[in-house]
């Protein structure tokens, strides 16, 4: 028989047993909790048959649901374990002011209410599962809704490109590409302390525009988000940078022109424009402090995860 201390297996299982109909109750809402998020994504990806009353969507809500709640049951015993060492791990969250209850409240929430809006559900559920170093700190480090970082990007596009004619489909873009010159010309790379890693929050970068590569993409990220530009982070090897949302290829045809002949044209010239599409078929233009122009090399072709700032 197996022994844990003074507890044998038997005993073990019983003080984790859960008594019925409580063990129901708590797979129950677990399985809403589950639901919901693959409903959205069933619903925006199948055909919808316009049946009366939504009849259809609700056959597929009620469908999905059984499947779980068979599911969930027939793994009882491993999915209320779990349940109950995932609360215990949110209540020293909550006691010890880390991640807890309220926390997971807010994500949750956040993450349905984007699911709800976004015609490709399934892609925030990927962007959160996908690994990512300090992905939470970096969420947080972007403050892209505080006034000194707007002030900043708004300060970058009065500077740069001003006068510049002829894409006002584009402005957004443009108006990033002035943030971006502004930032990456003054850009002084600091490492981190030795054998930690440290994440400064954009206003922190803002006062001496310094710091390592995380910092930089936190802050470009941050500055262009603050004027309606999409950013997404790439981890690479050793490596985080940022990139922007340019669109179609009929875009980055626009862009590439752009670049090469009214913003860039120095730095550019004779040089390639350094971009990644993605499963959509979207495009993303490098960003890196390592960039003299919008769409300078790589310093690192793979991809290790990629974190999109909706």
């Amino acid at each position: 028989m197996i022994k844990f201390g003074n507890l044998t297996y038997q005993k073990l299982k019983e003080k984790f047993r859960i008594k019925s109909p409580w063990d129901l109750i708590i797979i129950f809402v677990l399985n809403i909790l589950i639901t919901i998020p693959v409903f959205i994504i069933a619903h925006q990806n199948f055909i919808t048959l316009d049946w009366a009353h939504h009849i259809d969507r609700i056959l597929l809500f009620l469908i999905i649901l059984t499947a779980f709640q068979l599911l969930l049951r027939a793994m009882r015993r491993v999915t209320l374990i779990s349940v109950i060492l995932y609360v215990i791990m949110l209540l020293y969250g909550t006691l010890s002011g880390k991640y807890g209850f309220q926390s997971i409240f807010e994500d949750y929430r956040s993450m349905i209410y984007t699911m709800n809006d976004n015609p490709y559900p399934q892609d925030i559920i990927i962007t959160k599962l996908l690994p990512f170093p300090n992905k939470s700190k970096i969420i947080d480090a972007v403050e892209y809704q505080n006034p000194k970082i707007r002030n900043f990007a708004i300060i970058a596009i009065n500077k740069n490109f001003m006068d510049l004619k002829g894409y006002h489909d584009y402005s957004t873009i443009v108006q990033a590409f002035a943030v971006f010159k502004e930032i990456n010309s003054r850009w002084n790379y600091v490492s981190d302390p030795k054998g930690h890693d440290y994440i400064a929050k954009a206003t922190e970068s803002i006062q001496y525009l310094s710091g390592d590569c995380d910092d930089h993409s936190i802050f470009m990220a941050a500055c262009i988000k603050s004027i309606g530009g999409t950013m997404r982070l790439i981890h690479t090897k050793g490596h985080i940078y940022p990139e922007l949302l340019i669109g179609s290829k009929i875009d980055l045809e626009r862009i590439n022109y752009a670049i090469k002949k009214d913003l860039f044209p120095t730095e550019s010239k004779h040089k390639s424009i350094n971009y990644h599409i993605d499963e959509r078929g979207k495009i993303w233009l490098n960003l890196d402090y390592t960039a003299k122009y919008p769409g300078g090399p790589f310093m690192n072709e793979e991809i290790l995860g990629a974190l999109t700032l909706d």
